[in-house]
């Protein structure tokens, strides 16, 4: 008698149990298995947009007061600050090259201290160490003959073959009577030139005098 009822009210309580474990009252999730999760865009809702400004080029930088120092140390300077695209010439106009920078400091500098887009051309106008700066750059127009015979007085012979046309036949002299070969042409100055200055160039021949710089005509 007793056995009967406990398997009576046994059977009722394994039936509550079943349905409680279908009806997800074991405490799981009731998300079905096979629903993807919510994906979540990882750029944070706060965070602006990278944009592109296609109008105004190359940002701004503050380019230093170079005058003064070496050579080397000013291109360093400048690119240390973003400025990358650098020349350098001769300030003396004798049109020597800059082959070993920190042989040569800074007279002028073009364009000077301030705010300029970091593409913009720095231009050094330069001596070397042992030389004096000139009073102005002498170096920032390059003579170009015309029809016409400049002056080439004073100027390195370098100077004078460059203005001239590539076709002109050239003669360069020793005016010191020492006739001494002419290597290095931008280390002499012309005393005296044939045609004379004014003259009109018909393809005829130039004949160049010069001595060393630091020698008298």
């Amino acid at each position: 008698m007793h056995t009967r009822v406990r398997m009576a009210l046994a059977a009722p309580c394994l039936a509550a149990l079943t349905g409680l474990t279908a009806c997800g009252g074991n405490g799981t999730d009731s998300t079905p298995a096979d629903k993807p999760a919510a994906t979540q865009d990882s750029t944070p809702a706060d965070k602006p947009a990278t944009t592109q400004d296609n109008t105004t080029g190359a940002g701004a930088a503050s380019l230093p007061d170079m005058i003064g120092k070496g050579l080397q140390f000013a291109q360093d300077q400048a690119q240390d600050a973003g400025f990358y695209n650098l020349t350098s010439h001769d300030a003396l106009g004798r049109g020597r090259g800059q082959f070993d920078d920190r042989n040569w400091k800074v007279c002028f500098q073009t364009p000077k201290a301030g705010e300029y887009p970091t593409d913009t051309k720095v231009d050094f106008a330069t001596v070397k160490l042992e030389e004096t700066c000139p009073a102005t750059d002498q170096g920032t127009e390059t003579e170009t003959a015309g029809s016409a015979m400049p002056d080439f007085k004073g100027k390195s012979v370098k100077v004078a073959r460059e203005a001239l046309d590539p076709s002109t036949s050239i003669t360069v002299n020793d005016a010191s009577g020492q006739d001494r070969i002419i290597v290095i042409e931008s280390n002499w100055k012309v005393c005296s030139q044939d045609p004379a200055p004014g003259t009109k160039l018909e393809g005829q021949p130039v004949t160049l005098n010069a001595v060393k710089f630091e020698e008298s005509c």
